[in-house]
């Protein structure tokens, strides 16, 4: 009786209480809606936020002191996603072009052309987010380079490159939510075969740099 009665005072401390609880729904929900929110607007009110999530703003306050707090957390969630994707890019034994092409449309359906850079400029970069950007820099360089040894990408396409092309797919809006998707899709797939290794037309100048896509 005494171990029965231990092992479920044990599990119901092992709970979360109730408050705990509902407050980690409601940070589940302004999350979700400051995704929803930011990536239609950039430049939306944080009560939009508040608004789309069903909470109170107090409830937001709580949990991010002002719209950059959550923002980059957004962004460094945004991040992980990406470097995740990344390595699991890098680990698949498949065709290199396969296994990059995949890549990026997982990153695409991630949404990771618009809250994974968009949200941060403009903003002073944390030491958390400039460790993410080398790591993120890094991996992606490595995934390309393997797929220049295996005369599979153009020479002169940089990481700059992949930022730029997924952030202005991701731009893509028509329709509903469906259509969205499938054109988002469409446009990738015509992009990615002008990145495809070609001695026919040379790209005028430099891919853009880091910094310059920050500094926008």
């Amino acid at each position: 009786m005494e171990s029965t009665t231990r092992r479920v005072t044990d599990e119901a401390g092992a709970r979360p209480p109730g408050r705990g609880a509902q407050a980690a729904r409601n940070d589940r929900l302004i999350r979700e809606a400051a995704r929803a929110v930011f990536t239609a607007d950039p430049e939306a009110p944080i009560a939009a936020v508040a608004r789309h999530a069903g909470v109170g703003i107090s409830a937001l306050y709580r949990r991010y002191r002002s719209k950059e707090d959550l923002l980059r957390r957004l962004t460094a969630e945004a991040m992980d996603r990406y470097l995740a994707e990344v390595e699991r890019a890098l680990a698949d034994d498949r065709d290199p072009w396969t296994a990059f092409a995949d890549f990026m449309h997982r990153c695409l359906d991630l949404g990771a052309g618009s809250l994974g850079m968009r949200p941060v400029r403009g903003m002073p970069a944390t030491e958390e987010i400039a460790d993410r950007e080398e790591r993120m820099q890094a991996a992606t360089r490595r995934l390309l380079d393997r797929l220049k040894a295996a005369g599979l990408l153009r020479r002169d396409i940089e990481v700059g490159d992949v930022a730029v092309v997924l952030e202005n797919v991701q731009a893509l809006r028509v329709g509903d939510a469906e259509r969205t998707a499938r054109l988002r899709h469409r446009y990738l797939t015509f992009l990615l075969a002008g990145l495809r290794l070609s001695a026919d037309v040379e790209l005028p100048g430099p891919a853009p740099a880091w910094e310059e896509l920050r500094a926008r």
